[in-house]
């Protein structure tokens, strides 16, 4: 299985873009030996739409020409907070169910969109306040470099 994650923005060169290397980076040292295809990242460029709803519609449209497959998690505000071993459980399902992709997308300063929403089979938050959507990014990666030490059995996570 493929991990693809589609966030909207970029991430410029600093902490956040040397933190999310540093995650993808050790996904990919283990997550080959468990059956992964890979960790991929899109971003997509902010709207300049004046108004919100255009701007949404836009980054949707942009979004779902790059999301490949069908399962689709959202990483939403309004999303169901789970732990990470049962996001990792999850994600080893999905794997151990055949899954090719596995799409986790990433909406700008205005969220997502309903139809992104709605095509979302699992929708994610990372507890209830507000995150700046390039610390999401950040905080999705660890999860998944994370996800990935659970199933191998690695101490990394002590929880």
């Amino acid at each position: 299985m493929r991990l693809v994650v589609i966030a909207v923005g970029r991430l410029k060169q600093g902490p956040e873009r040397e933190l999310a290397d540093r995650y993808r980076g050790r996904f990919a040292d283990i997550g080959r030996n468990l059956g992964f295809r890979g960790l991929d990242v899109h971003e997509v460029a902010e709207s300049r739409a004046r108004d919100a709803g255009q701007r949404i519609r836009e980054e949707a449209a942009a979004i779902l020409a790059l999301a490949p497959g069908e399962m689709m998690v959202a990483l939403d505000e309004n999303g169901k907070s789970i732990g990470s071993a049962a996001f990792a459980e999850q994600i080893g399902r999905w794997r151990d169910e055949s899954v090719a992709d596995a799409v986790f997308i990433i909406g700008g300063a205005d969220g997502l969109s309903p139809e992104l929403r709605r095509r979302a089979r699992l929708s994610v938050a990372f507890g209830a306040a507000t995150w700046p959507h390039q610390m999401v990014r950040v905080m999705l990666l660890e999860q998944i470099y994370r996800a990935a030490t659970i199933l191998a059995g690695h101490p990394y996570h002590r929880g």
